[in-house]
């Protein structure tokens, strides 16, 4: 990592949910974007989220992790993030920008990143899971060295120059526990910001996630008549005629039979 990327850095952070509770809480990959934020030890450190005051208790989870503060731009709910964002960004002109790779609550297209690029004018390397040269070697000025996720286990080794904004992959290292007193002394600083409402979002409907139910795959071959034969025949042949069976031998053939059912495991 250079020494310019170190001096300036922003974590841009998000609510979560609980899979299971459906409890708001710190977004996993968010906490891991700031774990390695926190790793670098930047001389200045920006946490920034955009978002309903009502998010504040949530967010405490993030200070806990050793944040002294972190920066709420109050936005009305409902509305579109991507400006303000944008706009509080350009008044801090961070060198890097580190976030999670899609969000939990709300749309959660995962566009966040690429929008926020595309107005700051910087480049995005997504699923990143090291900042720093791969080789131990210092990195030349202006450039960032990062490591990057790829399918089936692999890594490659990236340079990036100028502005950066990088999304962190969920196989970065974990997150610390959010210790409670930290959390609580942490200071949230809420900023006022103009935004306008995301009508995308407020056309869609919401409702819990569940999983889909699983088609049934139905062998279809042969001719219609085919078909009809194999539904109506009674089979024969796969039976067991036993004649006066010691209690064994027929507590052994019907155990058979419930296992080749399907009834038994």
């Amino acid at each position: 990592m250079t020494e310019t990327a170190m001096l300036d850095v922003a974590v841009l952070l998000s609510v979560g949910r609980h899979p299971v509770s459906g409890r708001a809480r710190r977004a996993a990959t968010d906490a891991q974007a700031l774990e390695m934020a926190l790793a670098l030890r930047p001389k200045r450190l920006t946490a920034i989220h955009a978002g309903p005051a009502s998010d504040a208790d949530a967010l405490r989870g993030y200070l806990g992790m050793g944040l002294e503060r972190l920066t709420l731009l109050v936005l009305p709910e409902g509305s579109d993030p991507v400006e303000p964002l944008i706009a509080h960004l350009c008044r801090l002109a961070p060198s890097l920008v580190l976030t999670g790779r899609q969000a939990e609550d709300g749309e959660g297209s995962g566009m966040l990143p690429y929008l926020i690029a595309r107005g700051l004018d910087a480049a995005v390397v997504p699923d990143v899971v090291r900042i720093g040269p791969s080789d131990g070697q210092p990195s030349m000025v202006g450039t960032t060295d990062l490591v990057q996720a790829l399918p089936r286990g692999q890594r490659r080794a990236l340079t990036a120059t100028g502005r950066l904004i990088a999304t962190v992959h969920p196989s970065a290292p974990p997150a610390r526990a959010s210790a409670f007193g930290p959390a609580r002394r942490g200071v949230i600083e809420p900023v006022t910001a103009e935004a306008t409402a995301d009508l995308f979002l407020s056309e869609c409907e919401h409702r819990p996630w569940r999983p889909k139910p699983k088609l049934m795959r139905v062998k279809r071959s042969g001719s219609a008549l085919d078909r009809l034969k194999a539904a109506t025949e009674s089979k024969s042949g796969k039976g067991q005629l036993l004649v006066n069976p010691t209690a064994e031998a027929g507590a052994l053939a019907i155990y058979d039979s419930l296992v080749e059912q399907g009834m038994l495991p």
